[in-house]
């Protein structure tokens, strides 16, 4: 059973744009619309299942840190900075004169 779909908010550029491509195509504003989403839609998995597997395929040749490897690294980096960071005399309290 078909379901209609309103779509608020269009600027006037982008309806604009439909109404030629939909032109172009010779057919109307509606039927652009539908074939425009039916497109867009094409390779989009269609469960969690099928996402996963699509992931796992585009980073199978990536090589990976276990998470906990990262934040130990970046803590190090960090930690290596802040004596750079940190002036002589220490860092100046509220009191302090500058």
């Amino acid at each position: 059973m078909p379901t209609a779909l309103t779509v608020r908010g269009l600027d006037e550029e982008l309806v604009r744009r439909l109404k030629l491509r939909a032109a172009r195509h010779g057919r109307s504003m509606e039927a652009e619309c539908r074939d425009i989403l039916r497109q867009a839609l094409a390779n989009e998995p269609q469960d969690f299942r099928a996402l996963a597997s699509s992931l796992r395929q585009s980073l199978a040749d990536r090589a990976h840190r276990p998470a906990g490897d990262v934040m130990a690294a970046t803590r190090a980096e960090t930690w290596a900075a802040l004596p750079e960071a940190i002036p002589a005399g220490g860092i100046p309290g509220p009191g302090d004169e500058p």
